[in-house]
């Protein structure tokens, strides 16, 4: 039974307010916890000759050290031991280093996934973070890299997770644990699934080095807490992708502890690349850099975001006249940059939006209209993610979930004033180490003012709050 919303927000946002007072002293990671940039090349303590032995590259069979298994319930169909792959101990000497190409965690900047989910639109943000975390397994001191896993339903946060991933020395790629947070009406509702190696399970299997047709190992093996066992089932498939085809992709059935199984496709360059199952699809959009383009952003795209922004501005004054020819100068670019090739899974998002701010400009809807060109303005910062940093497109996300905030709290909606609070504060960890200590503390400040109006709900606090955010985003975009 979930606690209800106001002592849920209250004893979650106070957790966040610490986190935000921590950063704007300027420690913005925890002692378990150091940036990935300060040694580009670090690699954790390598294992003492004991442990060392376990590497089943390199040490002789009777030395080989096995991963204890927890326990599984005898109903759940699990595949024999003799197909698992991920049995023996594994050694980390470069962990940070992942260059398996199924899973190529630590070059990925911006990971974009979409779909559907209880036939809602489902939105996914992946994001490696710009530190890494120390975990204790077996014996061995390993370095992690953070990903950020954030997760929109129907457009508002619906889960966060920060995923720690590690490679051993045979190339395959290890999950260490997830801190999961679960929301519900702009609170979190759920930590379930949340796990951590050594603690409450071992480190599974994320991606084997050299998958072949058979193959088994455990992604998650925390019964209880999270648990998935999957099976190769193809290899050297060919997949379409966002840009065109993509070959070398595997495909795996994924085993619950319900026994329900997933689909999932893992693609070279981008690693997970479509899941399925029970009618839901998450599906990969876009990812920086494998779909990077070089040069600057094309003319048509900067007009389409100049153009949104217009019809934003002009539909907040009501001046409709302002807001029609926006639109206009929006539908004309959009139709001029499709012209050279869009992602595919993005194509039709921003073609209804404009359609939708047509409609919403005709009936002279502010509100509609606004939120309309926020939904437009999100699509676009997805196609200029392959001609920006993505320290820059999270910055101006930034900027767009202020400008909810303003829309939301007009409407007086606490619940989606609190979800925007905690969607902002998750945006901030992604572009920690791009601002210095006093635009890092500006940025703080209003955060925390924000989710203080929200526990209060204070809404006019709350527009404050965002608008003076949105001024200080609007000094770091120049």
């Amino acid at each position: 039974m979930s606690a209800p919303r106001s002592l849920a927000t209250r004893a979650l946002v106070s957790s966040l307010v610490v986190a935000i007072l921590t950063a704007a002293c300027g420690d913005n990671v925890s002692p378990s916890q150091r940036p990935a940039s300060a040694s580009p090349n670090s690699k954790s303590n390598p294992p003492s000759s004991s442990e060392a032995s376990g590497s089943p590259t390199t040490a002789s069979p009777q030395a080989v050290r096995m991963i204890e298994q927890p326990p599984v319930p005898s109903d759940v169909p699990l595949a024999p031991d003799s197909a698992r792959v991920d049995l023996t101990m594994p050694t980390f000497s470069d962990p940070t280093q992942i260059t398996n190409p199924l899973f190529p965690v630590s070059r990925q900047e911006s990971v974009l996934m979409l779909g559907h989910v209880d036939d809602k639109p489902f939105r996914t943000e992946v994001t490696l973070l710009p530190y890494t975390r120390m975990v204790v397994w077996e014996g061995q001191q390993v370095e992690t890299l953070v990903s950020q896993y954030l997760a929109y339903l129907d457009g508002r946060i619906q889960e966060i997770a920060f995923d720690l991933y590690a490679q051993a020395d045979d190339g395959s790629g290890w999950y260490f644990g997830e801190d999961v947070s679960d929301f519900e009406d702009g609170a979190i509702v759920s930590k379930e699934g949340t796990w951590l190696a050594g603690k409450d399970a071992p480190a599974a299997m994320i991606m084997v080095s050299d998958p072949k047709i058979g193959d088994v190992f455990r992604t998650e093996n925390s019964p209880g807490f999270a648990f998935e066992e999957v099976t190769v089932k193809a290899v050297d498939q060919s997949l379409e992708g966002p840009l065109g085809a993509v070959q070398g992709g595997i495909v795996m059935s994924e085993l619950h502890m319900d026994g329900a199984i997933e689909d999932k496709t893992f693609a070279p360059g981008y690693g997970e690349f479509l899941t399925t199952g029970g009618g839901d699809v998450e599906a990969l959009a876009l990812a920086v850099p494998t779909d990077a383009a070089g040069g600057p952003i094309p003319a048509d795209l900067a007009g389409l975001d100049a153009a949104t922004t217009a019809v934003f501005e002009a539909a907040a004054s009501k001046d409709w006249k302002a807001a029609s020819s926006a639109v206009d100068n929006m539908a004309t670019a959009w139709k001029a940059y499709q012209a050279g090739g869009v992602p595919k899974l993005i194509a039709p998002l921003l073609t209804e939006s404009v359609d939708a701010l047509r409609r919403a400009v005709a009936a002279r809807d502010a509100t509609l209209t606004r939120q309309t060109a926020i939904e437009a303005a999100r699509s676009v910062l997805d196609l200029e993610l392959r001609y920006r940093p993505a320290t820059e497109i999270d910055l101006a996300r930034l900027d767009l979930w202020a400008a909810q905030v303003q829309i939301d709290a007009a409407a007086e909606d606490a619940g989606s004033v609190g979800g925007d609070a905690f969607t902002l504060v998750y945006l901030r960890d992604r572009i920690l180490r791009s601002m210095d200590a006093a635009q890092l503390t500006s940025i703080n400040t209003q955060l925390l003012a924000l989710q203080v109006a929200a526990i209060d709900g204070d809404f006019s606090a709350a527009t404050d709050a965002a608008t003076e955010l949105r001024t200080i985003v609007a000094g770091l975009q120049h």
